[in-house]
């Protein structure tokens, strides 16, 4: 805090605190504690709220674990589901396919970004960085429902995809992608690649180079430099990236809408016809704050797996 005064002065420094409690107070912690105590209130007719129905219960989060019927869960990439030997309630069902391809998005993330940042960061000429990621960024450009859209365009049964690959003589009948959460994981790598490529490219950048030089110097393989090395400075890139692709992904609603097919669904979908369709914003607001503590336990787990602090991810 002294550093801050010393840099900006008395005034400017506590006008920026003020902003920032303002914008943690209003568009934060307030919504949230809206959020928690709706939860706990049932759902009731305009005139018996603030009656002796009007309690705090349980009752929203019950709700979650009603309806038990037979589990079929979806194996990442398969083409039918595995019958499990017991039934589990279909919000939950739900809930855990969402925490599982959330977690599946993030680590196909990591693998496709994690190279590519490297690339980037340490390999390619720097004249030829900003156009390279030029050509990375203009895609994002476009709304995400319209990248949505387009890869159910490109993963249709008679879409272009199919169509290439049948006439390459690759496959001879076409695939039905849009099984399972097979369309819905390829839409969210797609959609959320930058927020888990950007924090990594900025920590390796933030690298020096004469440590990659002197392990390679020392007889060190490629593999065991980014191991010892160049993997470890990134941890805060990272950490940082996983926690934004697992909790944007866990929160989409667009994507899963537009992507899922008939067997499928995500957990935010249940949110909204809970808020939205059936008016029912109790149980709604439970459902969203059962996600919203998954996510932030991922949050702490993500944390403690890389040993870095919430300042790290924060930068």
């Amino acid at each position: 805090m002294s550093e801050l005064f010393r840099r900006y002065g008395h005034t400017l420094t506590w006008t920026f605190v003020a902003l920032t409690a303002f914008w943690l107070l209003l568009l934060v912690i307030l919504p949230q504690l809206y959020l928690l105590e709706e939860s706990f209130r049932l759902y009731l007719p305009l005139a018996d709220i603030g009656g002796p129905k009007d309690v705090y219960t349980l009752a929203n989060y019950r709700s979650a674990f009603e309806q038990p019927t037979e589990w079929k869960f979806w194996l990442p990439f398969a083409w039918k589901p595995v019958i499990l030997p017991f039934e589990a309630p279909i919000r939950i069902q739900v809930f855990v396919h969402t925490l599982v391809y959330s977690t599946v998005t993030t680590v196909i993330t990591l693998i496709l970004c994690y190279p590519v940042a490297f690339y980037l960061a340490k390999v390619a000429n720097p004249r030829n960085v900003p156009l390279l990621f030029v050509g990375l960024l203009v895609p994002m450009w476009v709304s995400e429902i319209l990248r949505a859209f387009a890869w159910f365009i490109i993963l249709a049964f008679k879409g272009p995809l199919n169509m290439a690959l049948v006439n390459m003589g690759i496959i001879d009948t076409p695939i039905r992608w849009i099984t399972g959460f097979n369309s819905v994981t390829f839409g969210l790598i797609y959609v959320y690649l930058l927020f888990m490529l950007l924090p990594i490219y900025n920590a390796i950048q933030s690298l020096d180079t004469n440590q990659i030089e002197a392990a390679k110097d020392l007889g060190a393989s490629s593999w065991r430099t980014h191991w010892r090395v160049i993997i470890p400075h990134s941890k805060p890139g990272i950490a940082s990236g996983c926690v934004m692709v697992f909790m944007l992904a866990a929160g989409s609603i667009l994507v899963p809408t537009l992507l899922a097919s008939t067997q499928s669904r995500w957990f935010t979908e249940i949110i909204q016809q809970a808020m939205f369709e059936s008016q029912d914003w109790n149980t709604g607001s439970a459902y969203a704050f059962m996600l919203l503590v998954t996510c932030t336990v991922f949050v702490i787990g993500m944390m403690r797996v890389f040993r870095v602090k919430l300042s790290d991810i924060a930068r």
